[in-house]
């Protein structure tokens, strides 16, 4: 602990402009609101010592929790939330709750290192047990009938014969003998691998003519598996020399398949799987395909100028084992630099980079991994510069910033998806770059994109590299086929993600990751059984990078209930808000954002009437009741509406654009990581906490704060990290020693604000912030930008301050006030006894 002055809350420090409350305040005590801090820290608390069982019937711990899960028949809550795990009986109970009915899948989430992994059945060349009318796979809740010869599906309730092969005798239980030995009986999320043809990739649909120009006969047949190969495709104009984003992107590229020194001395251990192949393209208004044959002496290159008439001019040598072709590789991306160094071409013909590698991958699939700074200005999908947007917000035309300006771009998201071709880009410019437009390629195919504005190399290399290490290293499928399938009773309506919807029941996904997720919204075709669980399956076909052909299949059992009350008491916050975040930016191709922000308002305060109509009613209207299971509900929400996406003010189009598509396939824990950000107090850190325990090695991390300027200090050390940025605050009052012990400057003023990595010394309280940040790395496998921002001194200060969602900023109001706007709300309709969202008064109120 360090001396601190006498206790005094600093003012607001300098944001965005917010939007003030309009009319007469209701009385609620600030002391009392609800904190979304009590409920995650209380929830850490009850699971840290403890072990979540997944059978029905409890409560799974928050998506922010740590924890490990023993899966009895049901899948992970890593795998699978929903939005309410007592699930209501009809419609009719549904539409009273305002409940939304919606299921989260994350079929390759990262498991705790204590959990079992995912168990992989092997039948050789027998297929998976399926049911033969609606082709579920067989799983834990699945029934046994005739002596087992038969089994019941518990989707369809059909009777399918059992295979020879399969069968078992069943004993008094009418379980089969062989149960505790087969994990697709006991277990919610297995994998089956299969060899049979056909489970191989289905062909794209025939098409009049290809983007591209092929010798070869289109392929009509199913794609074999083959191990993944890797295409890097790297933007050498002018813009990606002078800024250095491409010597950065080869030397990231270079230590990451070989290993290397990091800057700061540090050993970079390669981490490129080795049975997988790579080929290497430049690009500027020509297109540079390379020979890395290790028979040649050095990469011969081959020089494509046909931007309309696309082909690959090289048969062998352009994939290669980075192992056997290392010298060529290595000398390749040191020259790279170099060779381009003197450039003075501007333009970069990104959609005729993307056909080369449809070109290169059609028939087997594969990750295209781009590097580009400059809008493709040229060739197929060739963008004009954007003009000043500032004119649309607001009008109908708002809504064609979120659509791409070319159908190129979509034509050749839709062809990768096909081909089982995922697509990630990596943007470091420094002029808008259409996101709205390229980006629908990594949103179709299932790929990413990290977003660098204004690259500088000496602060994002660091960060490049961690992404790039991530993503070589999560677990990864390609040539993905899902279907979410339910029990008889249930429907999906609609899915939302990163896909391309070839069917309305079929997702084709060129790369699927441990880190994306896909969500479905769920209705009723008829009335539940409350005397039978409600079931959802989740199976996902794909290839492994190294070739094998596996189903991956999740599995749930929920109860199914016929009162409120028991809907509300096992609700899921967390998978409600990621459902909301997400259909929000669904919508933004379709509706303006003021009337999305309006929407998102009334839906919270439809679900907390709901709640209050059918389980407090003997309450007085003018009492604010919230439900334990969405105590947070109205500051998520309020956090939904100030995204970059959503919010207000002006914004960026390539900013909005990005962060939508980044929300509607992060997981849940990274969406509500990204919402509220964790705030943590530095400067009064207990000696124990974020230090291993000597007995036990166990490490206590400290409690978060609130996100407000009301509960922090001007002699305080904060920390603030939403998924992007990792931001250090400095009040103006610190104490020289902590930052001497924390920062290694003498005092406030000298304390270096371009610094992008913490220093390592020999203090305590560098010790426990090392530690916090190692683990949050280790929990999300890659580092944030690090920014420092000293109190009313540094620029920084602006993103900082928008990041605490509680206070008025982004153009919107403070919880206090959206509090009172959404109890009033409450309150017009239960003293008028209608809806909320039925009429139209409440889109026209004065508040």
């Amino acid at each position: 602990m360090y001396a601190q002055p006498q206790r005094q809350h600093i003012p607001q420090p300098p944001h965005s402009a917010g939007e003030p409350y309009k009319g007469l305040r209701a009385r609620i005590d600030p002391s009392q609101i609800p904190s979304p801090i009590d409920t995650i820290e209380a929830d850490k608390e009850q699971w840290d010592n403890q072990t979540y069982m997944t059978l029905p019937g409890h409560n799974p711990p928050l998506s922010t929790t740590d924890c490990v899960c023993i899966d009895q028949g049901n899948s992970s809550p890593k795998h699978v939330r929903v939005s309410t795990w007592n699930f209501p009986s009809s419609s009719h109970l549904a539409r009273e709750c305002e409940i939304p009915l919606a299921a989260v899948f994350q079929p390759f989430a990262d498991l705790d290192p204590r959990e079992e992994p995912i168990p992989l059945i092997e039948y050789g060349d027998v297929v998976p047990a399926r049911c033969a009318e609606c082709r579920a796979y067989i799983n834990p809740w699945c029934e046994w009938t005739a002596g087992g010869s038969k089994w019941k599906c518990n989707l369809c309730a059909h009777e399918t014969d059992v295979s020879p092969e399969y069968f078992c005798n069943l004993d008094t239980n009418l379980m089969r003998l062989d149960h505790l030995q087969r994990p697709e009986l006991n277990k919610g999320t297995v994998d089956f691998a299969v060899v049979s043809e056909e489970y191989w990739a289905p062909p794209p649909l025939p098409k009049m003519s290809t983007s591209y120009f092929s010798c070869d006969y289109p392929q009509t047949g199913p794609r074999k598996p083959q191990s993944l190969r890797y295409i890097f495709a790297l933007d050498v104009s002018i813009e990606a020399v002078q800024s250095g984003f491409l010597q950065s992107s080869c030397i990231c590229l270079r230590d990451l398949l070989y290993g290397g020194m990091a800057a700061d001395g540090t050993t970079v251990q390669s981490c490129f799987p080795r049975n997988n192949e790579i080929a290497i393209l430049t690009f500027d208004r020509t297109l540079h395909f390379y020979n890395l044959s290790p028979s040649l002496p050095q990469a011969s290159m081959m020089v494509l100028s046909d931007l309309e008439e696309v082909f690959i001019p090289l048969r062998e040598g352009l994939f290669v084992y980075p192992d056997k072709s290392r010298t060529n590789i290595e000398n390749l991306l040191n020259i790279l630099p170099e060779r381009h160094g003197d450039t003075v071409v501007r333009e970069a013909a990104l959609g005729s980079t993307l056909l080369a590698g449809l070109a290169s991958l059609a028939g087997r699939g594969g990750h295209v991994v781009v590097f580009q700074s400059t809008l493709p200005s040229i060739g197929p999908g060739a963008l004009e510069p954007l003009e000043d947007q500032t004119s649309v917000y607001g009008s109908e035309k708002e809504r064609g910033l979120f659509m791409p300006r070319n159908q190129t771009w979509r034509d050749v998201a839709e062809e990768c998806a096909e081909e089982g071709i995922g697509v990630s880009m990596f943007l470091g410019m420094s002029k808008p770059i259409d996101i709205g437009s390229i980006g629908i390629v990594p949103a179709t195919t299932g790929g990413e994109i990290y977003f660098h504005p204004r690259f500088n190399p000496l602060r994002d290399t660091t960060v490049l590299a961690s992404q790039l290490r991530r993503l070589f290293t999560r677990t990864t499928a390609y040539n993905c086929l899902m279907r979410i399938r339910c029990s008889t009773g249930l429907r999906v309506s609609k899915h939302f993600g990163s896909f391309h919807e070839r069917t309305v029941t079929d997702l084709e996904i060129g790369i699927l990751d441990s880190d994306k997720a896909i969500s479905v919204l769920l209705e009723h075709t008829r009335t539940l059984d409350e005397r039978q669980y409600a079931y959802l399956q989740c199976a996902v076909l794909y290839t492994t990078p190294s070739g094998q052909r596996r189903v991956r299949s999740c599995n749930l059992a929920l109860q199914v209930v016929t009162l409120a009350g028991n809907v509300f008491r096992y609700a899921d916050m967390d998978t409600v808000v990621c459902h909301l975040a997400r259909e929000s930016m669904s919508k933004l191709t379709s509706r303006r954002m003021a009337h999305i922000r309006e929407d998102l308002t009334e839906k919270c305060s439809s679900l907390l009437l709901g709640y209050r109509r059918n389980c407090a009613a003997a309450t007085s209207p003018s009492q604010l009741i919230i439900p334990e299971a969405f105590k947070a509900l109205p500051v998520y929400i309020l956090a939904i509406i100030k995204s970059k996406s959503l919010k207000g003010r002006n914004v960026s189009t390539d900013v909005r654009n990005y962060y939508a598509q980044k929300m509607l396939s992060m997981s849940v824990r990274s969406t509500m990581q990204n919402l509220y950000p964790r705030l943590l107090s530095l400067h009064d850190l207990d000696g124990n906490f974020a230090l291993p325990d000597p007995t036990t090695g166990q490490m206590a991390l400290p409690p978060l704060m609130r996100d407000s300027h009301l509960y922090m200090e001007a002699h305080g050390v904060y920390i603030i990290d939403n998924e992007d940025y990792m931001i250090f605050w400095i009040g103006s009052n610190v104490s020289p020693q902590l930052v001497r012990d924390l920062f290694g400057a003498d005092d406030f003023m000298s304390l270096d604000s371009h610094m992008i990595d913490l220093p390592i010394l020999p203090t305590r309280i560098s010790t426990q912030v090392h530690n916090i940040l190692a683990h949050r790395y280790a929990q999300r496998g890659r580092a944030p930008k690090m920014l420092i921002a000293r109190q009313n001194t540094d620029g920084m200060e602006l993103e900082f301050s928008d990041m605490l969602v509680e206070d008025q900023n982004n153009a919107a109001m403070s919880y206090l006030d959206y509090l009172c706007l959404v109890h009033k709300q409450i309150n017009v309709a239960l003293t008028s006894g209608g809806s909320i969202s039925g009429g139209p008064s409440l889109r026209g109120s004065p508040w």
